[in-house]
Parts: structure tokens; C-alpha cells; sequence
């Protein structure tokens, strides 16, 4: 039976329940069985390797196929967007992606594509402008020193690492959200309060990684940014306030 994700929490500890039971486990093993196979199915998320990238220059008609076709298990829900013609054109309008040679795109076009695919799900289009165009400036086409095929790999390869460190992460911030309100009274509020627990913690890692990927883009990727300087000084300034009342 496979696993069933569903909106709302209290459907979420339904299928929990039922899932466990079927397997004879204790109601302790209730949640730590369903974050394990939560786990499972990130850590099988079928990304795009290097080698599944077409050796041969394609059409759009073709480029938004197999991105469809490689990217459909990254879709939350069956009509979301993924990678459509038009914002394809949009990229190459505003200069994020080279243009097609006599419409065609080539491997590298693919490799930049699938960056901001991934790039854009959590940050603003302007900074994955700063990230990606860099990119595109320094490693696209065949006279790069070094080629977008191997950057690819050597990121793609990097995959492993991360989702292994992410799981043990995962699974001991779900441990702490148990203990967090044993003392509250009521199965279903205690059960309740333990879920939002567990999803704050993990969309506060969220928001502290994104803020230090947009100070990084603004202090370091962005030519355009106003200067810094003074931002420190006012965070001092009122860390300093703060302390004397």
C-alpha cells in the first residue's frame, strides 16, 4: 500500500495510524514510520543526472518534454508549472539563458535550465539572475575553461552527501518536536501540537539558509546592490538599544 500524502494533518495521522497498524506497530512507532517513509521518498527523488541530459541539440517542443517528463515527480499538485515555453522565452529575453542557435538547445542551454528550475522554487527570479548569469557568462559554450557539463556533475554528485546529512537532521528535529508538549492534555492536541512543532523548526532552518543565500547574493553576487556598510551598524545599534533597556 503505498504511502498517501494528504492536506490536512488530521488526514496525516489517519493514514499514519492506519499504515503502522497494518504493520503491527506500537503507537510510538506510529510517527517515527511515517518520517522514515517521508525520508524514503525524498531520498528517491529521481533528479536530473548528467547523463540523462540528450546529447543532441533539441527543439523547444523537445526541451519542455523532457523537462515534463524528469522533472513530474517535483509536482505538488497535477497542474502545476514547471518549465513552459514562456518563461523559457523569458529567460532568453532577459538575458538569463543564451539564445537558441537556429532553435535549437544545446546541453548546455539544459544544464543552466534545470539550475534555474531548481534556483527559482525558493528564490526571486532577480537573484537567480545573479546566480545563474555569472554562470552562463564564465562557463557557457565549448571555449570555457571549465564546462557546464562538469559543474553539473560535480553539484549533481554533491546530492548524495547532502540528503543523507539531511535525513540524520530530519529525524532529530522530529525526535525533539515529540518531547516539546508531552505535558498538554488531549491525544489530539498534544498530536497536533507536536506536527506544528516539527514544521516550524524545519521552515525556520528554511528561512535562516534563505536569508544567508540572499545576504551572500546581495554582498558578493550583485553589482547593483546598494553598499552594505551601514546595515551592521544598524543591526549593532539596536542589539545595543535593546540591551541597555
Amino acid at each position: 500500500m503505498p504511502l498517501v500524502f494528504v492536506d490536512t494533518w488530521f488526514s496525516v495521522l489517519y493514514n499514519i495510524i492506519i499504515l503502522s497498524q497494518e504493520r503491527g506497530l506500537a503507537v510510538e512507532s506510529q510517527w517515527k514510520y511515517y518520517l522514515r517513509k517521508l525520508v524514503e521518498n525524498l531520498e528517491a527523488t529521481n533528479y536530473i543526472g548528467p547523463n540523462d541530459i540528450p546529447n543532441i541539440d533539441l527543439y523547444m517542443d523537445q526541451v519542455t518534454k523532457f523537462l515534463d517528463e524528469h522533472l513530474e515527480q517535483s509536482k505538488r499538485y497535477d497542474d502545476d508549472k514547471l518549465l513552459t515555453k514562456t518563461m523559457i522565452n523569458n529567460y532568453t529575453k532577459s538575458n538569463l539563458l543564451p539564445s537558441p542557435v537556429k532553435k535549437k538547445y544545446s546541453k548546455d542551454h539544459m544544464y543552466l535550465l534545470v539550475f534555474i528550475y531548481y534556483l527559482k522554487s525558493f528564490l526571486s527570479i532577480n537573484d537567480v539572475q545573479h546566480i545563474v548569469g555569472p554562470m552562463k557568462d564564465m562557463f557557457f559554450g565549448e571555449e570555457a575553461s571549465v564546462g557546464l557539463e562538469e559543474i553539473y556533475r560535480k553539484i549533481f554528485e554533491m546530492e548524495t552527501t547532502v540528503s543523507k546529512d539531511l535525513s540524520k537532521d530530519v529525524m532529530k528535529k522530529f525526535d525533539r518536536s515529540k518531547r516539546i508538549f508531552t505535558d498538554v492534555e488531549g491525544e489530539k492536541e498534544q498530536e497536533f501540537l507536536s506536527i506544528f512543532s516539527f514544521i516550524s523548526m524545519l521552515s525556520f532552518d528554511v528561512y535562516l539558509k534563505k536569508q544567508m543565500i540572499e545576504q551572500i547574493i546581495d554582498d558578493l553576487l550583485d553589482p547593483t546592490q546598494p553598499a552594505k556598510a551601514g546595515r551592521e551598524e544598524k543591526k549593532a545599534e539596536k542589539k545595543e538599544k535593546k540591551e541597555k533597556k
